[in-house]
C-alpha cells in the first residue's frame, strides 16, 4: 500500500498542485483536502501518514503571513494534530506552510517533542522590504530531519516570499543550534565571510541564515525555499545551458518522507 499524504488547502493556497506532483513522483497516494473538510470531520487526518502544508497566501496573508490558518489549526484541529504528532507521523510546511507551522508552535516545538500552542519564533518581513523571487544556494546542516536524511550538502532551490525572515530570541536560536534543529542555511559557500551570508544570497535577512528547521524529533519540518518547484532538470532556470541530472534537488526531500513511512508504518 502506498503511503498516504494529505495536502492541506484553503483560500489563497497556490502551491498545492506542485506539492501533489512532488509526492506522487516520490511514490505516494495523495489527496488535496480543504481545511473545512478536516474541521467538519468529512476527512479524517488519522487516515494519513504525512501532512503537507503548501505555499501560497492563505487567507490573503491578512494580519501576517499564515497566521489565520495557524489560528484555525490550533483551535479547531488541535486534538487531531496532537494525535498525529504522537503517532510519529510526518508534517512538512513549505513557505506559507512554514509560516503556519511556526505560528502554531509546532516549530520549533518543545524540548521533549510534545506539541505546543506557544509561538517561539516568527517569520517577519524581508529586510529588503519587498517580495523576493529568486533561486538560492542552500547548505545542508547536520540534523535529525527525516526529510533530509542522506541529502547532498548543497542544494539550489527557488524562493518566493515577502515574510521569510526567520527570527527568534537568542535563547531559542541557541536551542536550535545545540539540538541540531537547523536543517538548511542560505549558502555561506558563496560568501567571503564564514559567519554571515549577505543579500541577495540570504534573500530575507534570516537570523543565522536559517532557511529551514525541524522539531527535535526530526519529523516536523518547515522551510522557506520551494523544493516542489525543482523536481526535474526542466524546472532549473539554466536547463538548456547546463548538463544537469534528470532529478531536481527538491525531489529527494519528498522521497525521504515516503521511505520513512514505508519503513515505520
Amino acid at each position: 500500500m502506498k503511503p498516504k499524504v494529505l495536502i492541506l488547502r484553503t483560500a489563497g493556497t497556490n502551491c498545492d498542485a506542485e506539492t501533489d506532483v512532488a509526492f506522487q513522483l516520490a511514490g505516494a497516494e495523495t489527496d488535496l483536502v480543504h481545511i473545512q473538510n478536516l474541521i467538519s470531520g468529512k476527512t479524517n487526518l488519522s487516515e494519513y501518514q504525512i501532512l503537507a502544508i503548501p505555499g501560497g497566501f492563505s487567507y490573503g496573508d491578512d494580519i501576517a503571513a499564515g497566521i489565520l490558518l495557524a489560528v484555525e489549526m490550533k483551535h479547531k484541529l488541535r486534538n487531531a494534530l496532537n494525535q498525529f504528532v504522537a503517532d510519529n507521523k510526518l508534517i512538512i510546511g513549505i513557505c506559507n506552510g512554514f509560516q503556519v507551522l511556526v505560528r502554531t508552535g509546532l516549530l520549533p516545538g518543545t524540548e521533549n517533542g510534545n506539541t505546543t500552542i506557544t509561538q517561539r519564533a516568527t517569520l517577519a518581513m524581508n529586510t529588503s522590504a519587498k517580495f523576493e523571487c529568486r533561486w538560492v544556494e542552500l547548505d545542508t546542516q547536520q540534523s535529525s530531519c527525516v526529510f533530509t536524511k542522506g541529502i547532498k550538502p548543497h542544494l539550489y532551490l527557488p524562493v518566493a516570499h515577502a515574510e521569510g525572515r526567520f527570527t527568534a530570541p537568542s535563547d531559542v536560536l541557541e536551542d536550535l543550534e545545540s539540538k541540531n534543529q537547523i536543517v538548511f542555511r542560505y549558502g555561506r559557500t558563496q560568501q567571503s565571510s564564514p559567519d554571515k551570508t549577505e543579500y541577495p544570497h540570504n534573500p530575507n535577512g534570516s537570523d543565522a541564515d536559517i532557511a529551514g528547521i525541524c522539531d527535535v524529533t526530526g519529523r516536523i519540518f518547515g522551510l522557506m525555499p520551494h523544493p516542489e518547484r525543482f523536481l526535474t532538470k526542466y524546472n532549473h532556470p539554466r536547463w538548456t545551458r547546463e548538463d544537469l541530472p534528470e532529478e531536481g534537488d527538491g525531489l529527494a526531500i519528498f522521497k525521504n518522507a515516503i521511505d520513512y513511512v514505508k519503513v515505520n508504518f
